[in-house]
C-alpha cells in the first residue's frame, strides 16, 4: 500500500445527466435508472490539494475535461452535447465528491494509457 501524489474527484451522475444519457440510446430501448448510472460513477485523479477548500479552484480547472469525458461515453462524436458546458451545468448534472488523499492498495506499477493525444 502506498500514498500517491494525487487527489481526486468522485463524479456521480445526477438525474439531468441520466435523462440526457437515456435519450442517446432511446432508440435501442436501453434506459438506465439513476441508481444504475450512479453505480457507473468515475474517479478522476488530479494534482494534490490540501483540503476541500481547494476544491473550487481545482474543479474550475478540470471540469471541462471531466464533463467532456462523461458525455463522450454516451455520444462520442458530440452530436448531442449541450452547447454551453458551464461549471454551473456540470454541477447540475454531476455530484462531485472531493478525495483529498489517494492510496494505491496494489504493489503492481500503475498502467498509463492516454485517452487523448
Amino acid at each position: 500500500m502506498k500514498l500517491i501524489n494525487r487527489s481526486g474527484f468522485a463524479v456521480l451522475p445526477r438525474q439531468p445527466f441520466a435523462d440526457w444519457a437515456n435519450q442517446q440510446h432511446d432508440e435501442l430501448n436501453q434506459q438506465m435508472s439513476l441508481e444504475e448510472h450512479r453505480a457507473e460513477g468515475s474517479v478522476y485523479l488530479t494534482e494534490e490539494f490540501q483540503s476541500e477548500e481547494d476544491l473550487p479552484e481545482q474543479l474550475s480547472k478540470h471540469y471541462v475535461k471531466i464533463f467532456d469525458n462523461e458525455l463522450a461515453a454516451w455520444d462520442e462524436f458530440s452530436d448531442h452535447w449541450p452547447q454551453q458546458r458551464t461549471l454551473e451545468l456540470f454541477l447540475q448534472w454531476f455530484e462531485v465528491i472531493p478525495q483529498v488523499m489517494a492510496i494505491d492498495l496494489l504493489q503492481k506499477p500503475l498502467l498509463m494509457a492516454p485517452l487523448e493525444d
